[in-house]
């Protein structure tokens, strides 16, 4: 690939996930009327985020369906 379209590509997916921590940031201080304030998370709540979170990024790594071999290759 070429080094200036991967610098593009990681700009802006830079910046895209900027965005993303700012919008996360705004939720988890907006209370229900509006008004700002911190959220209290149990060890639990934030347990099962992380175990989310980690189950997306696998889902991410791994290739795509269409990509997986149907059979092992052939040595011969």
């Amino acid at each position: 690939m070429n080094p200036e379209t991967h610098l593009s590509l990681h700009r802006l997916r830079s910046t895209e996930l900027r965005e993303r921590a700012a919008e996360f940031r705004t939720a988890r201080t907006a209370g229900p009327t509006g008004t700002r304030r911190p959220v209290r998370s149990s060890p639990r709540a934030l347990r099962t985020r992380l175990g989310w979170i980690l189950v997306e990024l696998g889902l991410r790594i791994l290739p795509g369906r269409e990509s997986l071999a149907c059979r092992p290759p052939r040595t011969v």
